[in-house]
C-alpha cells in the first residue's frame, strides 16, 4: 500500500510550481487537482494567461495524479487544447484522472476550469512507468 502523504510531501516539494504558485489541492490514486491565481506576471502580451502558464498547472496536475502509487511516471506525449481566456485575478484549477491503464503505460485527462466550473482548457496525456 502507498503512502499517500509521503507521495503528496515529494510532489508538494516541487521548485518549478512553487516558482509560479502552483498548488496541489487534492491527491488521491490516479487523481489530483492544482490550482494558480492568474497574476499580471503570467500574463502574455495580450493580458491573458500565458499558455504556458495554464499548461503549467494542466501538466502539474496531471505529474501528481500519474505519480500518486508512488511508482515513477515519465511523460511519454501530452496536448493541450485552449478554449477560453480569463481574466488576471482567476483562480483555475486542473483536474486530472486516469482514464486508460494498460501494462506500463497509463493515459489521464486534465480539465482546467475556472472558479464558476467553466472550462478553459483540456490537457490530455500519456505515461510510461518504468
Amino acid at each position: 500500500m502507498t503512502d499517500i502523504e509521503a507521495v503528496r510531501s515529494r510532489i508538494e516539494s516541487d521548485p518549478y510550481c512553487e516558482t509560479i504558485g502552483i498548488d496541489l489541492v487534492d491527491l488521491e490514486p490516479g487523481v489530483a487537482r492544482t490550482r494558480l491565481e492568474i497574476t499580471d506576471e503570467l500574463t502574455n502580451f495580450h493580458g491573458t494567461p500565458h499558455g504556458g502558464a495554464v499548461y503549467s498547472l494542466a501538466d502539474a496536475a496531471f505529474a501528481a495524479a500519474s505519480n500518486s502509487d508512488g511508482e515513477t511516471a515519465v511523460a511519454l506525449e501530452t496536448n493541450i487544447s485552449y478554449l477560453d481566456a480569463v481574466d488576471v485575478g482567476t483562480v483555475l484549477t486542473a483536474t486530472a484522472e486516469e482514464t486508460h491503464a494498460g501494462g506500463r503505460t497509463a493515459e489521464f485527462e486534465v480539465v482546467v476550469a475556472d472558479e464558476e466550473g467553466d472550462r478553459v482548457a483540456t490537457f490530455r496525456g500519456r505515461v510510461y512507468k518504468p
